[in-house]
């Protein structure tokens, strides 16, 4: 019989473990619910984790559980118990930052970057410190609350240009250059503020200068350790042909550079930020990206709900005056500084005032760098809120502020978008051709695209020939090229055309279908490996289909014309006359008998399912299916 005090005790112990994934159940119901209606609402998502943080935090319903105890289990009573894992969600922010930063980038945008970025970070916070140390504040509080106040929101302005299709426009350029610099200097900044927050009185500079050499001979060994380690740990890994085992060594290579930094006195962001520049310049970025963007936006979203948890709303609904005013200075005085700064660095009227709108909000690393001066003693905690309430107003008014934006840019005019318009887009390989496999047939396709000056991005999953053609300077990536991240991350959004060359004919469909679903005008060009395989690839809605059996016959077929004395001209023409006729029967085959394909697709049966041929032609698919992303 059971003891029922036992029994109450399993009862007890089974809510308390529960209780102890509270957290995260409900940050994965706020996800679930915030992502797809912000979504919907084409509002950033970042703005209803804030929001979210806000009503369930203390100082939301969290302030009225005590009263309330049926609101205990949907709201989160204590910050400390997700801040350990919002701390990732900035980890994953500053790698990605890393990988995705380029000394091609740097270079191709470097008069923006350096010049508008450095001119508008330091002056907004010489402007904004001077004002609050007129106000009595002290000299580091001043500086810090500046320097936070002076950045603006990677996190959102992106996604907003993005969604627009504005980040190749002049003022979206310009805006990228600012946030490229703001995002560099976010580490050092970081770096100071944890080395004054430890300081206790003693000389500042001895104290700085000891924590630099500290750094410096810590980046040195990270550096030196990751170029020795991390391509042939890739590499390895990559052999595997495993997903699983290449996300697992991403989330190494995270975890144990920030441990590292961390370990030398140093945050635990630089370290992934020094990590994630280290592998921007292989061939395993783009796959990198591809694998770890969806860990970063929802680590920080757990970040941003954090955020929104520190914030107490009764101080806004006590001085709403204030805050609003406040949020109004701060966006006239960033945006009177990117003015002047644009028109310095000659950037058009229009160009200026969209980016000023833009950049003229705060950003999400004010979190992060106001928190950690507030933690450190830095600044003091009402400045410190004020600060932070103040900036998450300003990057709610992001998303209207970037519509007022954009009917300033439409009203710009070929004659008056200046030296901003010759700047080149932040990827020097915009409208560029993609190759799936670079193999034999990929690497010819890759040849006579370089002989025609044709830009292009390859994709391969065989390491060593990655390895290889990268050692050649081809622009040949590690990865698995029906994976829509990936192709994403190689902007099949402006892409000029798609080419398959995949040996494997369930590898081909499966790239024409990510392909195809993602962008329905893209030109796609797939290698079949006969007349049937090519009808099908016709019925997916590639343009192109290159049955190799059929090319093979033609080119025997050129040959013998050519050899036996035929002329060259006569021999081209009928070769090209009667590929011509050889495609239009694909298709119209394909028209043809579209309801048995997608019939067979249903249930299972080809079309000639009921003879030996069809078993046979079911085991060659069935065998090439087993080897998915294989080139020649």
């Amino acid at each position: 019989m059971t003891d029922p005090t036992a029994a109450g005790a399993q009862v007890a112990a089974a809510g308390e473990n529960l209780g102890a994934y509270q957290e995260a159940i409900i940050f994965l119901v706020t996800a679930g619910v915030v992502v797809p209606l912000f979504h919907r609402l084409r509002i950033s998502p970042v703005l209803g984790f804030i929001g979210a943080g806000a009503l369930l935090g203390p100082f939301g319903l969290g302030r009225l559980a005590d009263s309330y105890p049926w609101l205990g289990p949907i709201t989160i009573g204590n910050r400390a118990e997700i801040s350990h894992l919002a701390e990732f969600g900035v980890i994953f922010l500053m790698f990605m930052i890393g990988v995705e930063l380029s000394w091609e980038r740097l270079r191709v945008l470097r008069r923006l970057v350096f010049g508008l970025g450095s001119i508008q970070v330091i002056a907004s916070a010489t402007v904004i410190g001077g004002l609050l140390a007129a106000t009595g504040q002290s000299a580091a509080a001043s500086i810090v609350v500046g320097i936070g106040l002076a950045l603006s929101s990677t996190a959102v302005v992106l996604p907003v240009l993005a969604e627009q299709k504005r980040l190749n426009t002049p003022a979206g350029r310009t805006s990228f250059a600012v946030l490229l610099f703001q995002d560099l200097a976010v580490a050092p900044v970081l770096f100071a503020i944890a080395v004054l927050g430890r300081n206790d009185g003693a000389n500042v500079g001895s104290a700085l200068a000891l924590a630099l050499g500290q750094a410096a001979v810590a980046i040195v060994v990270i550096v030196i350790a990751g170029r020795l380690a991390l391509r042939p740990l890739f590499q390895l890994v990559a052999r595997t042909k495993s997903p699983e085992l290449f996300m697992a060594a991403c989330l190494l290579v995270i975890a144990a550079t920030s441990l590292t930094a961390a370990a030398s006195g140093l945050s635990m962001t630089l370290g992934a930020f020094v990590a994630g520049l280290l592998l921007a310049e292989t061939e395993y970025r783009r796959a990198i990206e591809a694998t770890i963007d969806p860990f970063k936006g929802l680590l920080l979203g757990v970040f941003f709900v954090s955020v929104g948890m520190s914030l107490d709303p009764a101080q806004l609904v006590a001085a709403p005056v204030l805050i609003l005013g406040l949020a109004v200075a701060l966006l006239v005085v960033k945006g009177a500084v990117i003015l002047v700064g644009a028109r310095i660095m000659r950037l058009s009227k229009p160009v200026a005032f969209e980016t000023a709108l833009l950049l003229g909000p705060g950003g999400e690393f004010a979190f992060v760098l106001l928190g950690g001066a507030i933690a450190g003693g830095l600044v003091p905690e009402a400045l410190g809120q004020t600060a932070l309430i103040v900036t998450t107003v300003t990057m709610i008014a992001i998303p209207p502020l970037s519509l007022l934006a954009r009917r300033i840019g439409r009203r710009s005019t070929k004659t008056n978008l200046g030296r901003a318009r010759a700047e080149p887009p932040p990827d020097a390989q915009a409208d560029r051709v993609i190759v799936a496999g670079y193999g034999r047939v990929g690497r010819l396709v890759g040849e006579m695209l370089k002989r025609h000056k044709i830009p292009f991005i390859a994709l391969d999953s065989d390491p060593v020939r990655v390895a290889e053609q990268r050692r050649l300077g081809n622009p040949v990536y590690f990865g698995d090229s029906s994976s829509t991240e990936l192709l994403r991350r190689c902007d099949i959004a402006t892409a000029r055309a798609l080419v398959v060359t995949l040996d494997s004919s369930a590898g081909v469909e499966a790239v024409v279908q990510a392909a195809r679903a993602e962008r329905a005008d893209l030109t796609i060009v797939a290698r079949a490996r006969d007349a049937r395989h090519a009808t099908e690839l016709y019925e997916m809605g590639v343009d192109d289909a290159v049955p190799e059996t059929i090319e093979a016959s033609l080119q025997l077929s050129e040959a013998v014309l050519v050899d036996v004395g035929v002329p060259m001209g006569l021999v081209i023409a009928s070769i090209h006359e009667r590929r011509d006729e050889f495609r239009t029967m694909l298709k119209r085959k394909e028209a043809e008998t579209r309801p048995v394909f997608r019939a067979r697709r249903t249930i299972g049966k080809t079309l000639d399912a009921k003879g030996s041929d069809g078993k046979a032609a079911d085991a060659k698919d069935d065998k090439a299916k087993a080897g998915i992303g294989k080139t020649a």
